[in-house]
């Protein structure tokens, strides 16, 4: 049996599986829980060549402050050299991302699944 990782905060959870970090959003994203989340965010997307995967499927609210953490994430995460894939499949929440061309930028991936199974990109040189 699986067990759960213990939360880093009441909005986050994190844990490794098959090589990525995965950083699991939960409840509402909003001001208050972007400041919690942050600074382990930053954390996780410090490292160099990280692979991350950032799990939208247990929100059940997110504001522009989600969006700003999603931006931070793949700047830090792309600067290191890194990888990181969103799993999304709310349609509210897409449209959010649609809207504000952050689809274009982290396109989002149905399943935690699919995020996983994810080819590493070739590297540029």
């Amino acid at each position: 049996m699986r067990q759960e990782p213990a939360p880093l905060t009441r909005h986050l959870r994190v844990r490794r599986e098959r090589g990525h970090t995965v950083l699991e959003f939960r409840g509402e994203i909003d001001l208050a829980a972007a400041a919690e989340i942050a600074p382990h965010l930053d954390r996780e997307t410090g490292r160099p060549a990280a692979r991350v995967v950032i799990d939208l499927g247990r929100i059940d609210f997110f504001d522009c402050s989600g969006l700003r953490l999603l931006y931070r994430a793949r700047s830090r995460v792309l600067e290191r050299r890194g990888q990181v894939v969103l799993v999304c499949a709310h349609p509210l929440t897409l449209r959010v991302l649609r809207i504000t061309g952050l689809s274009r930028l982290l396109p989002p991936q149905p399943t935690l699944e699919a995020a996983l199974e994810r080819p590493e990109p070739t590297p540029r040189p």
